[in-house]
């Protein structure tokens, strides 16, 4: 959700001075969005609840320091919110160190014409099924346009283990949504 500058200004004022209102209008106001953003990077709901609920509370303690000059607030909070859920999972999951990068391609991995036919809820719930170190380079590089050294920095793996997890999902993701059954795919009206 966009704030104008004046309507952030305000809020975040009104949270640095603990206004229990202002806090819980900046709670409602992102809440389904910043929720969404956990259940991307962690598919138990319950460590994606954690982590947004971790996230906010970071949000709170730290809003003395968003600086409007430097960014929109839901940007500044949708970047806590990306940092707790990595941060949960690192400490709930081992990621491998694989450093065997030949098999990677850098092709197109899914045909276009797949994807016309598939419902977000499809791909989100495929992408849910891959391996969860996997699953998380995945999302950091393909929906959040990470480098794979920004990844590598953010989850303690090198690069070469970050261009592996992401070949593996795209390898995974061309067999499963390839294979779904017709039905599932296609869009009807």
């Amino acid at each position: 959700m966009k704030l104008s500058g004046t309507q952030a200004k305000k809020l975040v004022k009104g949270c640095v001075a603990n206004n229990r209102t202002d806090q819980e209008t900046l709670y409602k106001m992102f809440h389904g969005d910043m929720l969404r953003v956990c259940y991307t990077y962690l598919p138990d709901k319950e460590l994606a609840r954690e982590a947004f609920n971790t996230a906010f509370l970071k949000v709170f303690q730290s809003i003395k320091n968003f600086d409007a000059e430097k960014g929109e607030l839901g940007g500044w909070i949708r970047k806590i919110m990306i940092h707790t859920s990595i941060d949960l999972c690192r400490k709930e999951l081992k990621f491998r160190q694989m450093t065997d990068t030949n098999d990677m391609e850098d092709e197109i991995f899914i045909e276009p014409s797949v994807l016309e036919k598939l419902y977000f809820e499809d791909i989100i719930s495929e992408i849910r099924t891959l391996p969860f170190a996997t699953q998380m380079v995945f999302n950091l590089y393909v929906l959040d346009g990470y480098s794979h050294k920004e990844i590598g920095e953010q989850l303690d793996i090198n690069e070469a283990t970050s261009r592996w997890h992401l070949s593996d999902a795209k390898k995974r993701l061309k067999e499963r949504l390839g294979n779904l059954p017709g039905e599932r795919r296609i869009k009807t009206a």
